[in-house]
C-alpha cells in the first residue's frame, strides 16, 4: 500500500480524484468541512493540513480499494511526487521508472526513423522485464505505453491483426489505460485501434468513428484535426472521393489555423490523392507538388508515402504512366529495404490497377 509521510493539498486532491469522489462528497467521507477541501484544492502544495486532518487521509488512503491507490500513486507521479512503498522499493523503482521512460523516448526516436529492430529491442527489454501484475501504478502507466510504441511498430510492419499484433498490442494497453483512468490516453490508443480498423478495410466502420474522434475533447487539437483528415482518407478509399475532398480540406485548414506545418503537408498528399480519385489530375498534381515542397522526408516512411502518392497520380494518366509505373518501383524497393510491409501491398496494388487499367477519366 503506499504511504504518504506528508500529506499537502496536492495530495490531498490526488487522493479525491483517485477515489472518484466530488468535493463534497470527500468532504463527507472524511467528516470535514466542504471548505476545507476545497482549500485544499485551491491551495494545492501550499497547504498542509492540521495533524487530526492528516490522520484521517491516512485512514482514507488505508481503505482505498487497490485500483484507487494504483491511480493515486500514478496521479503523484505525475506531478513528480514520490510516495512510499514497502520494504525501501521507492528509490529502486524510481530509478526504474526513469531509465524505463528514457528507453521510451529513445524507442520513439528509433521508430520515427523506422528502426524497427531497435525500438523493438528498447520496448520489449521492459515489457519482458517486470509480470504487469507486479508493477505498481508508475510501472503499470509505463507498460501502457511501451504496448502502445510496440502496436505502433507492428501497425508500420503490417502487422496489423491477431497474435503479435498492433490490435492486440493496442487493445491491452487500452484496457490498462481503462484501470488507470486516464482520458487522453484512452482516447488515443482508441484512435490507434480506428487506424488499425482502417488499414484493414473496415472503411465505414473507421470514417465513423474518427468523425467522433475529431469532435472528442479528450484529444488535443492536432489529434482531433488528424482524425477529421482520417475521415476523407477513409471515404477516399471508399470510393467516396468528392466528399472526402471537402472533409480533407477542413482538416488542411484546420493544421494551417494550428500552425502544424508537417501535418498540413500530409493532408495536401491525401487532399491530392482524393482529387486523383474524381479524375482531376490537374489539381491533383498542384497539391502533391505542394506536399512535396513543404512536406518533411527525412525518414524512410515519409519519403515512401510522398512518392507512392505522386506516382499513383502519374500512373493515371496515359500520358506519364510508365514514369508512374518507374515512380512506384523505387518506392517499393525503399518500402521492401526498411521493412514497410504495409506501404508494400498498397504500392503493389497500384501497380497491379495500373496494370490492368487504361487509366481514368481525366477531367481537363
Amino acid at each position: 500500500m503506499p504511504t504518504v509521510r506528508h500529506w499537502t493539498g496536492r495530495e490531498a486532491r490526488a487522493l479525491r480524484r483517485a477515489v472518484r469522489m466530488s468535493i463534497r462528497a470527500f468532504a463527507e467521507e472524511l467528516g470535514v468541512g466542504v471548505r476545507t477541501v476545497a482549500k485544499w484544492e485551491k491551495l494545492q502544495a501550499a497547504i498542509v493540513p492540521r495533524p487530526d486532518s492528516q490522520a484521517i487521509l491516512d485512514t482514507a488512503l488505508s481503505r482505498a480499494d487497490a485500483a484507487a491507490q494504483q491511480r493515486f500513486q500514478l496521479l503523484l507521479a505525475e506531478t513528480g511526487t514520490v510516495v512510499g512503498t514497502p520494504a525501501g522499493w521507492a528509490s529502486a523503482r524510481l530509478r526504474d521508472h526513469e531509465a524505463w521512460a528514457d528507453d521510451i523516448e529513445r524507442a520513439v526516436v528509433y521508430l520515427s526513423r523506422q528502426n524497427f529492430p531497435a525500438a523493438s529491442a528498447l520496448i520489449n527489454r521492459w515489457l519482458l522485464q517486470i509480470p504487469a501484475d507486479r508493477l505498481d501504478a508508475r510501472g503499470l502507466y509505463l507498460h501502457a505505453r511501451s504496448l502502445v510504441l510496440a502496436g505502433d511498430v507492428q501497425r508500420d510492419q503490417g502487422m496489423l491483426v491477431g497474435p503479435g499484433s498492433a490490435r492486440r498490442s493496442y487493445r491491452r494497453a487500452l484496457s490498462m489505460f481503462v484501470d488507470l483512468d486516464i482520458p487522453c490516453r484512452i482516447a488515443q490508443v482508441s484512435l490507434a485501434l480506428t487506424v488499425i480498423d482502417e488499414m484493414a478495410g473496415d472503411l465505414q466502420s473507421a470514417a465513423h468513428n474518427y468523425r467522433l474522434f475529431s469532435d472528442d475533447e479528450r484529444l488535443s487539437g492536432r489529434d482531433r484535426s488528424r482524425s477529421l483528415l482520417w475521415v476523407g482518407t477513409a471515404l477516399s478509399k471508399a470510393g467516396e472521393h468528392e466528399y472526402a475532398a471537402q472533409v480533407m480540406a477542413e482538416a488542411t485548414n484546420a493544421f494551417e489555423d494550428l500552425n502544424e506545418a508537417e501535418d498540413w503537408s500530409v493532408a495536401h498528399q491525401k487532399l491530392a490523392l482524393a482529387y486523383r480519385g474524381v479524375g482531376d489530375l490537374d489539381h491533383a498534381l498542384r497539391l502533391i507538388e505542394t506536399a512535396r515542397a513543404g512536406g518533411a522526408q527525412d525518414t524512410p516512411m515519409q519519403r515512401v508515402r510522398l512518392n507512392t502518392a505522386y506516382a499513383h497520380i502519374l500512373v493515371s494518366d496515359r500520358a506519364t504512366r510508365d514514369e508512374g509505373i518507374a515512380g512506384l518501383e523505387e518506392a517499393s524497393q525503399l518500402a521492401r529495404a526498411c521493412g514497410l510491409n504495409h506501404q508494400l501491398r498498397s504500392i503493389d496494388a497500384i501497380r497491379h490497377e495500373a496494370e490492368h487499367s487504361g487509366g481514368i477519366n481525366v477531367r481537363r
